[in-house]
């Protein structure tokens, strides 16, 4: 592999790394995460059970919530490192690291979480639902397992059309055990369409154990009862699954039809918000000792590719471009009034 692309490669995961650490800035749980006491948690329990002024949301600049993929960052840029502008990609509610990995820019997803007219969806998506045609990143989506069925239309597009362009669904673990990988995996490899499932097996779903979820612990062995390759790759090095992402996408551009891959990973924060981090902490502090970035860091200056400086400098040119997207995005304009649709976001924030 040429010096260039495996310089790109840390590139683009430290380009992710840097946002996702960032938002932490955005965001605040402090309502979500309160100690309670005895008569409050009660309270709070009762409202929970009626949907009443329970606050799951944050109360800082950004709204909402949010699910960071801080650790898995080696899956989304092995893979889309493999993809043309042409090949569309689809996510799930942990979209920042494959949008930004598939090319999206920093000022659009910012602006986007920040709810501004500027955003790649107008403003009107939120975290979990990213979108930008123009990069062929064809969404994010909030509805666990559903981006796996979405993915096959523009996979059989391609074959109808006669292109070479493949599509891409990346899922988790969790999405694994819904109804439509059953369906998804079935019908692309009896048609035989150029489309890759990438399967982050981050071993939670949600707080769920993959342990306890899954009766056979690789995803990847599920590929044989539908007859297309299942392939499990080191989840923690970007070359590993670069290599594996480019035979499955190599494989679906010459009329192979389908692969499972199923990327061994680990994120480093808990499943939603940013206050607290993981939910096991000691099995976390064991994963870290593989964190993709010091992996294939730590390989490119043993081998002489990448010095101290030259290091540096990358992560300065990071820095640089993420200053830039957050002064755009807080100056960017809220989204106008859409007709019938009542008052604007400026309107509602000013009330």
């Amino acid at each position: 592999m040429e010096r260039e692309l495996r310089i790109d490669l840390l590139r683009r995961m430290l380009r992710i790394r840097a946002f996702e650490s960032r938002l932490k800035d955005f965001y605040d749980y402090a309502g979500y995460f309160a100690v309670e006491s005895a008569e409050e948690e009660a309270q709070s329990a009762a409202e929970l059970l009626t949907c009443v002024s329970y606050e799951f949301s944050s109360r800082g600049m950004i709204g909402g919530a949010v699910h960071l993929s801080i650790g898995q960052e080696a899956v989304s840029v092995g893979v889309c490192a493999n993809l043309g502008p042409g090949d569309a990609a689809f996510s799930s509610h942990r979209s920042h690291g494959h949008f930004l990995a598939k090319g999206g820019s920093m000022d659009a997803a910012l602006a986007e979480l920040m709810g501004r007219a500027t955003g790649c969806s107008r403003g009107c998506g939120g975290s979990m639902h990213l979108f930008d045609p123009d990069i062929a990143f064809l969404g994010g989506n909030g509805i666990i397992g559903a981006q796996l069925t979405l993915a096959l239309g523009p996979a059989f597009a391609a074959k109808y059309r006669g292109t070479r362009d493949v599509s891409v669904a990346f899922f988790g673990d969790g999405g694994a055990n819904q109804g439509t990988f059953n369906e998804a995996l079935n019908l692309a490899t009896l048609w035989k369409l150029p489309v890759l499932f990438v399967c982050e097996n981050n071993l939670y779903a949600n707080s769920t154990p993959a342990a306890i979820a899954l009766s056979e612990p690789d995803v990847a062995a599920r590929a044989a009862g539908y007859g297309l390759p299942g392939v499990v790759a080191d989840g923690q090095d970007v070359l590993a699954m670069y290599a594996a992402a480019k035979d499955a996408v190599d494989r679906a551009r010459d009329g192979g039809g389908p692969t499972l891959l199923e990327a061994k990973t680990y994120r480093f924060e808990g499943h939603c918000g940013v206050a607290h981090g993981h939910q096991h902490p000691d099995e976390c502090a064991a994963w870290k000792q593989r964190d993709p970035l010091v992996v294939h860091g730590e390989r490119l200056a043993a081998e002489g590719l990448l010095s101290a400086a030259e290091r540096g400098a990358l992560e300065a040119e990071v820095h640089a471009e993420l200053d830039a997207a957050v002064a755009f995005a807080i100056s960017s304009p809220w989204p106008e009034r859409v007709p019938g649709a009542g008052v604007s976001y400026a309107e509602e924030r000013a009330r």
